[in-house]
Formats: C-alpha cells, structure tokens, sequence
C-alpha cells in the first residue's frame, strides 16, 4: 500500500533554479511519484529540468496551465508529450474548444510515436480563490457550482481528470463518476501551516474524498526532515487507502 500511496503523492518543485530542483529530486524520488514543474522553474531552467527528473528515473507532471487559442494550446500539449511528461494541465475555462483541439492533437501525435499519452487535466477553479475573488472577474455563480460544471466540460472534451481543490473532491465525483483523476493541491498535513491557499484539507480527507494524486509542496519542503514528512504523508495516504 505504501507504493500506491506513493504513486499518488506529488511534490511541488517550487524552486528557481536548477541545482535546487535536482537536489529535491535526489532527495525525495523514492517518497514521492511525480515532481510538479511549475511556471517559475520551467520559465527559468526549461526542458533541461524536465529531462533530469526522467533521467533519474522519476516522473513530471507539467504545471504549465495551458489557457489559449485552440490551436496554440494543442500543440503545447503535444510538445508537453515529446518531452515525455506522465502528465500536464490547462485551464478549463479556456473553453470545450480549445480541450477537444488538444486531445485531438495529443492523441494523434502520441499514436504516431507509439507513446503512451500522459494524464490530460484541466485546472478548474484555483485554490486560492474564494466566492469573492470570482466575483471580482464577473462570475456570479459560487465555487460549489462552478467546479462540477467545468468538471463535466473537462471530461465531456476527453481529458482524464482535473485539478480542484479538495473541498469540492466529492462534487466532482458526483458529476464525473469513479474513472476520472481528481489532483488536488491545497493538501496540508495537521503539522503543516496553511500559507496562501483558502480550500484546504488533510491528505487523509481527501483520499477519503476521492482525490487520485495529492500535490504537497511546502509542508514537505519547509519541514525540519523533508523525507520523512514525505513518509509521514505517505503513511496517512496510506491508511487512508486502506479504509476505502
């Protein structure tokens, strides 16, 4: 159970440079599954630091959150594919559109070069925002609702899943059924501080949810002990797995 668990556990490579993000991925490859590459990392190290977390032998998920025209963000997803990442995002609100246009690609692509295709997720609403943060953009409807309904707009253009804060975990189940990833960040351990995310929960909660990955970034890194907050994370996805 605990290498599921660890398939499951995804660590946040919230760096700004490359020595950094190698000595993380020394660090912890064999606690966590996948190192997330976010903005600040891939716009400062690009696919060089992709390529070292594959060479010792983990996996990436790339955090770029595609939002653009259709055509613009399906090729992104296919050069997301050529640098061999296990998984990638966009933003749902980029539209039904624009997510058919990049499946479409990927999977052609992915056909072609005989590679698997990775996880295809859509960003649903981030999890720093509340009720009035989306009221300041002109959405009138409450995240409860929001979240589901670009859930099914995800699924319904053949991605594999989304990214949504935990506390709507059980929404989205309900709207997508049990054979769709659900990664959620604003994951945070009881030893963990809640730094700038507003929609949080334990790890345990949200395995028990319906959560397929967890996203932990500071609660990890900041730790006196990173690798063993890693294992004590693993050790509650764990016993949560176990009661489901």
């Amino acid at each position: 159970m605990m290498e599921e668990a660890r398939k499951r556990l995804i660590f946040a490579l919230d760096v700004d440079s490359f020595e950094k993000a190698q000595e993380w991925v020394e660090l912890l490859h064999q606690q966590v599954g996948l190192f997330k590459v976010g903005k600040q990392l891939f716009t400062r190290c690009g696919p060089r630091v992709v390529e070292m977390i594959r060479e010792r032998g983990a996996d990436v998920f790339l955090d770029l959150k595609y939002h653009d025209i259709p055509n613009t963000v399906a090729k992104a997803g296919v050069e997301a594919c050529r640098l061999g990442v296990g998984m990638f995002n966009v933003h749902a609100l980029g539209g039904l559109e624009m997510m058919q246009k990049t499946v479409e690609e990927v999977d052609a692509w992915c056909q072609q070069h005989n590679q698997p295709r990775p996880i295809m997720l859509a960003v649903t609403i981030l999890t720093s925002s509340t009720e009035e943060t989306l009221r300041g953009v002109g959405i009138d409807r409450p995240v409860a609702e929001m979240v589901p309904r670009l859930a099914e707009l995800t699924k319904l253009a053949g991605f594999d899943g989304v990214v949504a804060s935990p506390k709507e975990v059980a929404l989205i189940r309900a709207a997508c059924g049990d054979d769709f990833a659900i990664v959620t960040p604003g994951v945070r351990p009881s030893f963990a501080a809640m730094d700038d995310q507003k929609r949080v929960t334990t790890p345990a909660e949200a395995i028990a949810a319906g959560a397929s990955h967890l996203v932990v970034g500071r609660p990890i890194s900041a730790a006196a002990d990173p690798a063993a907050a890693a294992r004590l994370i693993l050790e509650e996805i764990a016993g949560a797995l176990n009661l489901k």
